[in-house]
C-alpha cells in the first residue's frame, strides 16, 4: 500500500479509501471481514456520509467495528454531513452540523471523527455559522480534520476566508472517463470542443495550491453513476490499453484505472466503493506500480480525448 501524509492532515493514510456507502447490505459479520479485509491489504481510510443508507452505513460499520477487536487509532474514519434528503436540501447550518456529527458518533460507536467534509454546496450557506461548528467541533475534539466534498474554488476562498482549521480534503469525481477537473486545462481556449468550457473554476489547480488533498469518487465509473467503464464495450481503446499496460506489470485492468489517478502528481486518493473482498484486493494493487509519463498518456488519449 502507498500512504500519504496529509499536509495539516492526518499523517501515513492509505491512498485507497474504502468508500462504504454500500455497508448496508452486508451483515455485521460481512462487515466485519470487509473491515479487516482492507486492514489486511493497507487499508486504513474509512469514508462515511449521513445520508448512506439513511445513517444505516455508518450503523452497520460501527457494530462491525466493534466486534473486530481492531483499535479505533489504528483507522482513520472519515464522515460526510450536509446532505439532508429528508427535507430535499443541503444544509451547513450549524445546527445541522453539529447535530449531525453527533448522530454520526452514535452510529459509528466512536468518541471523534478524524475527518469531517461538508458533503456538496448549500447554496445559500452562511460562512460564518460553518466557522462556529467547526470552532465547537474541533474544541470539544469531536473532529480533528476537516474539508468539503464537491465544492468548487470560489466557495472553498469564501469558506477558508472564515474557518479558522485548515481545509484539507476535497472529494471530486475523477477517473479516465470522468477527466474534467484536467480536460479544460488541455483544450484551454479552443472552439472546437466543449472540453474548453471551465465547468469547475480550476479546482485541481487551487487544491494543489492550497495543500488540500483530492479524493478521487468513482474512480472507475462512466458518466455520473452509469457503471464501470471496466470491459464495457463503448470503450474498446481504453480496455485494450488498459489490458496491455496491466500484462506488462502483473496487475488487472481495474488495477490500472486506479493507478493513473494516483500517478497524478496532485497527490489524490482514490476511493473504492466496492463491498467485495476480492475487487478491494485487486483495487490495492494499484500501488504496487507507478505509471510511466507515457503509460499516463496512453491511457488518457484511449479514454477518447486527444492532444490538440
Amino acid at each position: 500500500m502507498k500512504y500519504i501524509s496529509v499536509v495539516n492532515g492526518p499523517q501515513n493514510a492509505s491512498a485507497i479509501i474504502l468508500g462504504c456507502m454500500r455497508m448496508p447490505a452486508l451483515s455485521v459479520s460481512e462487515a466485519e471481514h470487509m473491515i479487516h479485509t482492507a486492514l489486511e491489504n493497507g487499508v486504513n481510510f474509512f469514508d462515511h456520509a449521513t445520508c448512506y443508507g439513511d445513517g444505516e452505513a455508518e450503523t452497520r460499520f460501527g457494530d462491525a467495528f466493534k466486534q473486530s477487536g481492531i483499535a479505533r487509532e489504528s483507522v482513520i474514519i472519515q464522515s460526510k454531513c450536509g446532505l439532508r434528503f429528508d427535507r430535499n436540501e443541503f444544509d451547513w447550518s450549524k445546527e445541522n452540523i453539529l447535530e449531525s456529527v453527533d448522530a454520526s458518533l452514535r452510529r459509528l460507536q466512536t468518541d471523534y471523527l478524524d475527518a469531517l467534509l461538508l458533503h456538496r454546496p448549500d447554496l445559500i450557506f452562511e460562512p460564518e455559522e460553518v466557522a462556529d461548528a467547526f470552532d465547537t467541533l474541533a474544541q470539544a475534539g469531536k473532529v480533528r480534520y476537516f474539508g468539503v466534498s464537491n465544492v468548487p474554488t470560489l466557495q472553498l476562498e469564501l469558506l477558508r476566508r472564515h474557518v479558522r482549521q485548515p481545509l484539507v480534503f476535497n472529494q471530486l469525481q475523477f477517473s479516465l472517463e470522468q477527466s474534467q477537473l484536467i480536460d479544460q486545462t488541455l483544450y484551454m481556449n479552443n472552439p472546437g470542443t466543449e472540453r474548453s468550457i471551465a465547468r469547475d473554476q480550476d479546482t485541481l489547480a487551487y487544491c494543489r495550491l492550497n495543500d488540500i488533498t483530492i479524493q478521487a469518487w468513482s474512480p472507475l465509473q462512466r458518466g455520473f453513476i452509469k457503471g464501470c467503464f471496466i470491459d464495457d464495450p463503448d470503450f474498446p481503446k481504453l480496455n485494450e490499453e488498459l489490458q496491455a499496460i496491466g500484462d506488462s506489470y502483473g496487475i488487472s485492468k481495474t488495477a490500472v484505472a486506479i493507478a493513473w489517478i494516483l500517478r497524478h502528481p496532485a497527490g489524490m486518493q482514490a476511493i473504492a466503493g466496492t463491498m467485495n473482498p476480492e475487487h478491494l484486493r485487486d483495487i490495492c494493487d494499484a500501488t504496487k506500480v507507478t505509471l510511466t509519463h507515457n503509460e499516463w498518456y496512453r491511457l488518457y488519449l484511449a479514454s477518447g480525448k486527444y492532444l490538440p
